[in-house]
């Protein structure tokens, strides 16, 4: 049960392991530094059964019925989701972290510092950065350790689409950090990582785009060592009817329009905005992160809803 209260990569790879958007942006204005409204939900059940730089490409499906899935607010078979997904996301790579900023009125960035600070990695934890695409999460977490001890572990960064990998792997190069991360293209439903692995495993804003999201929580229970930690930032649902309307229109009249206007591609940021009001609210995932066998399962909402950090434990 969910109960509701306040406050908030071979061989390497196995040896390291944006009248609606100035309406939207006064609403944010109005947020702390951290912009969090602290909305936090816990859950404990008992667990049911169950080389630097490189890259390497794995031809996993995960065999599922054909069924119907959603694209969006289209219905798609399900063995057409991961291909349209990985379109998109070979369109939007070059300009997605610009994107990024426009989009969230450069709040993203404080969602995920606040992310990551929530994590706390230790410089000796083995972390894997599911969907970690351009890099955001995993150059911060790094930061994060580094400032303690430099002498850390490498970052493992996975993610499905090639090009998101290379502007991730660009920017690491760029920053003369490139030899602290380890860059692997594979599918978040079937890692090719061996069990009982790492400390702490990471996905944000990827598990919507994902067809099995059940198989992605599965997995990260199987690579995270005992006592390992999942945490997700995700796109989530807005409680407050009036912000949730001024949200609705934002994302719906504006998102997409910028999407052309910066990234020469409606269609993609439509997607990508539709996908948001198909992923499972923050109660229902909870309860499918707990499903999954994870412990102290809680979630904490940040700038009312509109995005949330979940986490669970392997215990």
């Amino acid at each position: 049960a969910v109960v509701s209260t306040q406050s908030t990569g071979t061989n390497n790879i196995r040896k390291y392991l944006s009248s609606s958007a100035s309406r939207l942006s006064r609403v944010l204005a109005t947020q702390s530094s951290s912009c969090i409204l602290a909305t936090q939900c816990s859950a404990r059940t008992t667990p049911t059964p169950h080389s630097n730089h490189v890259t390497r490409t794995l031809h996993t499906t995960p065999c599922h019925h054909d069924n119907e899935t959603h694209f969006g607010y289209q219905t798609i078979p399900e063995s057409e989701k991961e291909g349209r997904v990985k379109e998109v996301f070979e369109r939007v790579a070059d300009t997605y972290d610009v994107m990024n900023d426009a989009m969230s009125l450069g709040v993203h960035r404080l969602w995920k510092d606040h992310f990551v600070k929530s994590a706390a990695p230790k410089p000796n934890f083995k972390c894997l950065d599911v969907a970690g695409g351009t890099g955001d999460i995993a150059f911060n977490l790094h930061r994060h350790m580094s400032n303690i001890n430099r002498d850390c572990e490498k970052i493992v960064v996975c993610d499905i689409n090639q090009e998101m990998l290379r502007v991730g792997q660009e920017r690491a190069e760029r920053a003369g950090t490139g030899d602290n991360f380890i860059w692997l293209e594979g599918n978040a439903e079937q890692l090719d990582l061996p069990d009982n692995t790492f400390d702490l495993y990471t996905i944000a804003y990827g598990i919507r785009n994902c067809t099995h999201i059940d198989k992605v929580l599965e997995e990260a229970f199987r690579v995270l060592k005992p006592g390992g930690r999942f945490m997700c930032l995700e796109f989530s649902e807005v409680n407050n009817p009036v912000i949730s309307q001024v949200y609705d229109r934002y994302s719906h009249d504006v998102i997409p329009v910028l999407g052309q206007v910066i990234a020469g591609d409606f269609e993609s940021y439509q997607y990508l905005v539709e996908s948001i009001r198909k992923f499972p609210n923050q109660e229902t995932f909870a309860g499918m992160i707990a499903a999954a066998g994870f412990e102290i399962v809680e979630y904490e909402n940040l700038t009312f809803g509109v995005t949330a950090i979940h986490s669970g434990y392997k215990l």
